[in-house]
């Protein structure tokens, strides 16, 4: 389990100015649907705007604290860039 404060802390890290909307799915706080808007998306891939997402988030996934994501990115003031989904066990490296 994580709090909304320390997965929001989590992004900011990779991302300083990151907006962060959080919800928790599925009440137990480890399946989270999360937007996040930052400019640090700006000229990146799709895949990379995830990739910068999911490598401040890895401690959380690796030791079980968050199960899984259902991820927005987007740019500040822009449309939606992407969604996708991510489900981790918690064996996974």
């Amino acid at each position: 389990m994580i709090d909304n404060a320390s997965l929001t802390e989590l992004i900011r890290s990779q991302l300083p100015d990151a907006r962060v909307e959080i919800v928790d799915r599925t009440g137990t706080m480890d399946h989270f649907n999360v937007t996040v808007r930052s400019g640090g998306f700006a000229g990146k891939t799709l895949i990379e705007q995830h990739q910068i997402v999911y490598s401040a988030l890895k401690p959380a996934l690796k030791d079980g604290r968050v199960h899984a994501v259902e991820l927005k990115t987007l740019l500040p003031d822009g449309p939606s860039t992407s969604s996708g989904v991510l489900r981790q066990a918690q064996d996974d490296t």
